[in-house]
């Protein structure tokens, strides 16, 4: 037998490396090949996307009946063709081995993560008599819904048709809140999600604190490139040197919490010049004399002291924007609860536009379609003589309900106790700031029952878990797109379910059924639901299941024309400026600056943020998208690293105002954020153990926020109000 030489070993060794590396993607890459060569049966099943909210169409090719690959539908205007890096990784999720895969019954205390696999029988038999005993001692109303997503469409009916209407999503009072209310107050309706915006054909996109590039809504961000292909100019306002910040012919690092000072200097220059559209301004909005005289004292050299931004420079954007208009897409901010004042900002944004005649103008915001199908009557529910807990004590509370509130209301018992907590499409512990107050109100519950696809930390808490099957296993609602055009897409299998996990309407169905409220699913399966809908919509069933995606162009209205009339939904019918509505209330009419507190001697203000690969909690342990980034970094000005001898990739924890200690955080040390505030991706550090990627791994900004302002208008709550110093030897 020959002696092998050491470099034949060494290439040899680096051959066989190769192949093992090769063979952990082998089955779906020779699947794919073998389905293109006719060898495997191949299906092309139309879905739209849950890896984050924007519900791209997508196309799922499977090949022996395995996924192998995704791609975003062309017909669909939230993907027009593509999937974004998140959307790619829905395989992952589908074949992650952390995922939930049997329902769990607690057996440990509150937290500690131990249960014991149980039937769907036991699983729902055991929820079902809690509920009965709780609605005896208690009332329906002591069961609260926390929601998010697809899921929200299948539990609603079950709660309330056992008789509450106390349901919240942190989508309103952790997300879009205020903006929703601040948009509305102005213009009778918000700007919609995805939002009315026609960047695409802007001369000038304007960005306050929105990541675009990191923030990967899919279709906006194609459209913000299309608008920088176009020779837009870009105007990023952030006190980081963002992805979209190294697109900008103005970056404008703002000192943090003092962005409304910038706006009403932007709006005061605008009037004063005469840079505003004063046939749009006379025309379509109401109270333009009070808000020039309001917002006069907002000069530009004032604002350079609130904000840090020249005075100059400030002078030069709001040009930009007053020679372009109405051609200027002011972004509205998607995550904008910030400092408890967000309703007023959002309005000083939104009264920005409309002095630059933006809504319904090309370039600007378009209109939303009113095309619309046939109503769908809802179930009658019994009534309740109960108040509803969902919008609090806030006048004006959204739809979407205020998480805080129920929340409250489950602390102390008041004004009624809430028993029992069901928590499906959301991780409450890293949504909602104040984890310590989450977990003291779960401990006052008889029950909480959490549905979802992966472990998360809230499940901890649980005392039952039940599985949903991954958006590529099941049916779900149909989406009504109410954007330029009026569409439907639909979600539909693509594989069966995997283990013994469930669709969201297959438990809320189940459930109902051990209830006695069997009456308000009245359909064997979601499939003759969704073939119900599609008679009464005129939508041909077996056209949409093979398009994915159908829309009806000539409901398409986008721009304000001589015969296509804006309508605003406020007291006045016009864009309200001055805010009867909100005088009546006790608040402000016009937007005024209020100074924020400042970072105490060695703290900084944390800032948080998305990664272009992750949404939220929700991917941190997505086998595909962990690969490429497996924990979050701290962004450190170079300046503070070289004062306190801290180094690029150094350890370090961090610890706010009240003592509370984060996880290890690997330090990012860079000349690209200002030296008063340190950021971070939002979404890492879990606690549970299941998260085997994702366990412990980098720092929860959630963790940190403990204590937080409430905006009083809305309910929202300020998320970047916390501030942190860095503690060393993590």
């Amino acid at each position: 037998m020959p002696i092998m030489s050491r470099r034949s070993f060494l290439k040899t060794s680096g051959i066989c490396t190769a192949g093992a590396i090769a063979a952990t993607y082998l089955p779906d890459q020779f699947l794919l090949w073998a389905g293109e060569k006719g060898l495997a049966k191949t299906e092309k099943i139309t879905t739209y996307c849950e890896m984050c909210f924007w519900k791209c169409g997508a196309i799922a090719t499977v090949v022996g009946g395995r996924v192998v690959k995704l791609e975003g539908n062309p017909l669909s205007a939230t993907a027009k063709g593509k999937l974004c890096g998140r959307g790619n990784g829905g395989i992952g999720l589908l074949y992650d081995p952390d995922r939930l895969k049997h329902p769990l019954i607690r057996t440990g205390k509150r937290g500690e993560g131990q249960f014991r696999k149980a039937s769907w029988d036991e699983a729902l038999t055991h929820i079902a008599d809690k509920l009965k005993k709780i609605k005896e001692e208690h009332g329906p109303e002591s069961l609260a819904l926390f929601t998010h997503g697809s899921p929200t469409e299948h539990f609603m009916p079950l709660l309330q048709g056992f008789g509450s209407n106390n349901f919240a999503m942190p989508s309103f009072a952790q997300c879009r809140g205020p903006r929703v209310v601040g948009y509305e107050l102005t213009y009778g309706d918000d700007i919609g999600s995805p939002e009315r915006l026609d960047m695409a054909n802007s001369k000038v996109v304007v960005l306050i604190g929105s990541h675009l590039g990191e923030n990967m809504h899919n279709s906006q961000v194609q459209e913000f490139t299309d608008a920088i292909g176009n020779g837009a100019k870009i105007i990023v306002v952030d006190p980081r040197f963002s992805v979209a910040a190294g697109k900008a012919h103005h970056w404008l690092p703002i000192k943090p919490a003092s962005d409304m000072a910038l706006i009403l200097a932007w709006i005061n220059i605008i009037i004063r010049e005469g840079w505003y559209d004063r046939e749009y301004v006379a025309k379509y909005t109401h109270g333009f004399d009070k808000l020039a005289a309001a917002v006069q004292q907002y000069t530009p050299e004032w604002a350079e002291k609130e904000t840090d931004i020249p005075a100059a420079q400030i002078m030069a954007t709001a040009r930009e924007m007053g020679l372009h208009r109405p051609a200027v897409c002011i972004h509205p901010g998607r995550h904008v609860t910030w400092d408890g004042k967000d309703v007023q900002r959002s309005r000083a944004i939104a009264i920005l536009g409309a002095i630059l005649g933006t809504w319904g103008r090309e370039g600007g915001a378009y209109l939303a379609t009113r095309g619309s199908f046939p109503a769908v009557p809802p179930p009658s529910f019994p009534a309740s003589n109960r108040p509803t807990l969902k919008k609090g004590g806030f006048p004006l509370g959204g739809a979407e309900g205020v998480t805080n509130a129920i929340r409250e209301a489950t602390s102390i018992g008041e004004p009624y106790p809430v028993k029992a907590w069901m928590v499906t499409g959301t991780n409450l512990l890293a949504a909602m700031p104040g984890q310590k107050e989450t977990i003291e109100a779960i401990s006052k519950l008889d029950l909480l029952v959490v549905v979802d696809v992966i472990p998360s930390d809230t499940s901890l808490y649980a005392d039952v878990v039940l599985p949903e099957c991954t958006y590529l296993e099941r049916h779900d609602g149909l989406i009504i797109g109410k954007g330029r055009a009026l569409s439907a897409s639909i979600r539909q299998p693509a594989v069966a379910p995997m283990y013994d996990s469930k669709p969201a309407w297959w438990i809320a169905k189940e459930l109902s059924k051990k209830l006695g409220l069997e009456d308000y699913f009245p359909w064997e399966n979601f499939e003759d639901r969704l073939n119900e809908l599609c008679l009464t919509y005129n939508i041909d069933y077996d056209e949409l299941k093979q398009k994915g995606v159908i829309s009806f162009p000539d409901t398409a209205k986008p721009f304000i024309t001589a015969d296509n009339q804006p309508v605003f939904k406020t007291k006045s019918g016009k864009i309200e400026l001055y805010s009867k509505e909100l005088e009546e209330l006790g608040f402000e009419p016009i937007p005024a600056y209020e100074k924020n507190e400042e970072p105490p001697q060695g703290f900084y203000r944390l800032l948080y943020g998305r990664s272009a690969v992750h949404t939220f909690s929700r991917t941190v342990n997505n086998p595909a998208l962990n690969e490429l980034y497996k924990e979050n970094e701290l962004w450190l000005s170079s300046v503070q690293a070289r004062k306190m001898g801290l180094t690029d990739g150094q350890y370090v924890a961090l610890q706010n105002q009240e003592g509370i200690t984060s996880n290890r955080v690997r330090l990012k040390v860079t000349e690209r954020i200002r030296e008063d505030c340190v950021y971070m991706v939002h979404g890492f550090g879990q606690q549970s153990k299941g998260l085997t990627k994702a366990f412990r791994r980098g720092a929860d900004d959630q963790q940190l926020i403990s204590s937080y302002p409430v905006d009083p208008i809305c309910g929202g709550t300020g998320m970047r109000c916390t501030f942190v110093k860095l503690v060393k030897g993590a």
